[in-house]
């Protein structure tokens, strides 16, 4: 399992990978939001309000995902701290 995060702005980062997923996951306050891709990396982002909540829409683009994700949490997406692990998701 791979793990990497990240903390700016009051926005917690946290990336890992599960046997099927790879998870990017926020945390600003009471708010939490999150992408997921599968392992291999190839299919569509799937944005969740949290890691392990039901999908809310899917984006091919990862900046597409990010936008989502910020506008769960209440932020700019320019705020949102990626670690590196997870700067290559998206098709």
């Amino acid at each position: 399992m791979t793990d990497a995060s990240a903390g700016d702005d009051g926005i917690a980062a946290r990336y890992y990978e599960t046997d099927e997923e790879r998870v990017l996951a926020f945390e600003r306050g009471d708010r939490t939001a999150a992408v997921a891709q599968n392992r291999e990396g190839y299919a569509m982002l799937k944005v969740r309000p949290t890691p392990d909540g039901d999908e809310l829409e899917r984006y091919y683009g990862f900046e597409m995902a990010l936008d989502h994700c910020a506008e769960l949490l209440g932020a700019r997406v320019g705020d949102l701290p990626v670690p590196d692990a997870a700067a290559d998701m998206g098709m």
